[in-house]
């Protein structure tokens, strides 16, 4: 019963999530981002193709940030401001079930979303090549239906799978959506910039004190560059098997640390 509790409210999430005109204006604006980078390749010869995949994996990724997080910080706040917390909070519903429930949809709706972009990303990609001379195909780095373009994509659905937590997370203790986008876009920030955080000694000439601080907040962050694979696929470098296991392996224990944060506070929360 479980299960079937949490597979509804996430059913619910899903159904509700993808009916949001912002899904589809982000989703336009991705595709649209793609289409250009076509243009684009076209205008800069012999890079055409490395400038297409570089794009269209950058739009899918930004589409995919901008979903999770103005979806993902609404899906409490969003039942508090209709009153109908008080209808499902009185059902047989555990809190921790409405919470993961919650997450489910909103991860499942942007996945199958960034998956769409993807497949019209290859088809773009396999028009391109249909249309490349011979000779020019042997010039390119990687192939046009690169699988490794499907790997990054892998990992971004990680990526955005504990971007989601996060943005659970603090719409499970504020009432303001502002102030969780804020707090979620800042904490998606320092995680692009983890990996210099942590080096920040070998970077700036600081005080130790500062230095040390910077570089714990470098390791405590999700360190959401290490999700970001686009120049080996552009460049057709070799993608570890290890580094797609270990990140999604990340991903799923981090996500679960906010999850478990999340339905902690949720718990103790009051609603008047």
């Amino acid at each position: 019963m479980t299960m079937h509790r949490i597979a509804l409210v996430g059913w619910h999430v899903f159904k509700e999530s993808v009916r949001d005109r912002v899904l589809y204006g982000i989703g336009a604006f991705a595709v649209l981002l793609i289409g250009a980078s076509l243009l684009i390749g076209q205008i800069t010869a012999g890079q055409d193709l490395k400038i297409i995949k570089d794009l269209g994996l950058a739009a899918i990724e930004l589409a995919g940030v901008l979903m999770t997080v103005f979806i993902g910080v609404g899906l409490v706040a969003r039942e508090i401001d209709r009153r109908s917390i008080f209808s499902l909070l009185a059902k047989p519903l555990p809190r921790w079930e409405f919470i993961l429930g919650k997450y489910v949809g909103l991860v499942l709706t942007v996945a199958v979303n960034i998956w769409a972009m993807t497949a019209a990303l290859y088809l773009m990609l396999g028009w391109l090549y249909l249309a490349s001379p011979a000779n020019l195909r042997l010039a390119w780095e990687a192939p046009a239906l690169d699988p490794r373009i499907a790997v990054q994509v892998v990992l971004i659905t990680a990526e955005l799978a504990l971007l989601t937590a996060i943005a659970l997370f603090f719409s499970t203790f504020s009432s303001s959506a502002i102030i969780s986008v804020v707090f979620t876009v800042s904490l998606y920030v320092l995680g692009l910039a983890s990996a210099d955080l942590r080096g920040f000694n070998d970077i700036v000439d600081a005080p130790p004190a500062i230095g040390h601080l910077v570089s714990a907040i470098g390791w405590m962050v999700p360190a959401f560059s290490a999700f970001d694979v686009k120049s080996s696929v552009v460049h057709g470098h070799p993608i570890s098997p290890g580094l797609v296991g270990s990140m999604t392996l990340y991903s799923l224990i981090y996500s679960v640390t906010l999850l478990g944060a999340a339905v902690a506070l949720f718990s103790r929360r009051e609603f008047k």
